[in-house]
């Protein structure tokens, strides 16, 4: 009885160990998710929803925030090359209102963002979002916050847009920090 145990455990640990690899080789992300990009912390948990499967995570672009005497920085979040998040933060001396004329051209199914953790204006489209917020530093009074996704990065749309809102709830504070920004 205990030869037949044995052979068992050693078949359901072949098993294992094989199915292990075919999973290994059949997808998954196979990256480390870094805790800063673009010059700002990054929460891998609020990120999470639009990561893909793939093998290598890197950013490109500059910084967000040490845009020299620049006004804006432009960084994109890729996957094995492939375009996942792209990032833009401006530096405003007033108070921009996604929800205006003006900035629909951002946004496709353009809604409203009811309630921010922090003061500031923002809305929400099927595939991007924009916060505008104060800042109060010396190098800008206020801030656009720009994060719009892939088509690469699939699932339910209204799943996709709660995400994108707790991803600018939680990404925006993070970019008013790291800027030094006092309001």
């Amino acid at each position: 009885m205990s030869s037949t145990v044995g052979r068992f455990a050693a078949a359901s640990g072949l098993v294992a160990c094989l199915a292990l690899s075919l999973a290994a080789c059949g997808g998954g992300r196979e990256y480390a998710v870094p805790k800063e990009v673009c010059g700002v912390g990054l929460s891998e948990k609020a990120l999470d929803p639009f990561l893909v499967d793939g093998e290598k995570f890197r950013t490109v672009g500059g910084s967000l925030v040490d845009t020299g005497k620049g006004t804006w920085g432009r960084c994109q979040i890729e996957v094995d090359d492939w375009l996942v998040v792209d990032l833009t933060v401006e530096k405003n001396e007033k108070l921009y209102d996604p929800m205006d004329d003006l900035e629909s051209f951002r946004f496709e199914n353009r809604e409203k963002i009811p309630a921010l953790p922090f003061e500031g204006l923002g809305a929400v489209g099927d595939r991007n979002a924009m916060v505008s917020t104060g800042c109060s530093s010396p190098n800008a009074e206020f801030l656009s916050v720009q994060m719009n996704l892939s088509r690469q990065v699939e699932g339910d749309v209204t799943r996709r847009r709660k995400d994108l809102e707790a991803f600018a709830a939680d990404f925006v504070p993070r970019v008013k920090k790291a800027l030094g920004c006092t309001a």
